[in-house]
């Protein structure tokens, strides 16, 4: 019986160790929105989902860090990023970084991920976008008529 409940506490101990593991490594996604309104967590690793705001990659002369604005169409980020960009990164696309939001509401990416074909877009961004469609009124289009 007591080699029962060794074995038993044994397994309940690598369970637990193996979901705090797990649990610390996790990654959620967040949008700009999301982000700005204080909904990621504070000193942890977060996705941020967006598109590339047109015209708002800059880097200073002589300085390793780029800077872009990433946006949901409802607000907009700025990321950090010192690294090599993906071949696909461009302005009005897609794009996934991973990092954190420092004191200042600047988002330090350590890596950053670019949309893979024509269609791709962040299922959470393409939600967010969905909704903000449906939420404004209709446009009529003079050329149907």
């Amino acid at each position: 019986m007591i080699l029962v409940g060794l074995f038993v506490a044994g397994v309940a101990v690598a369970v637990g160790l193996a979901l705090r593991a797990f649990q610390e490594n996790l990654l959620y996604f967040y949008t700009p929105t999301q982000a700005i309104a204080g909904e990621a967590p504070d000193g942890k690793k977060i996705r941020l989902g967006g598109m590339v705001q047109k015209g708002s990659v800059r880097r200073e002369p002589g300085d390793l860090e780029l800077r872009f604005d990433v946006s949901d169409d409802e607000k907009t980020m700025t990321v950090a990023y010192s690294g090599v960009l993906p071949d696909l990164f461009k302005e009005g696309q897609g794009v996934i970084a991973m990092g954190q939001v420092d004191a200042n509401g600047v988002f330090q990416a350590e890596e950053v991920l670019a949309k893979h074909d024509e269609n791709y877009m962040p299922p959470e961004v393409a939600a967010s976008m969905n909704t903000d469609a449906q939420a404004a009124p209709p446009v009529s289009d003079p050329a149907a008529n």
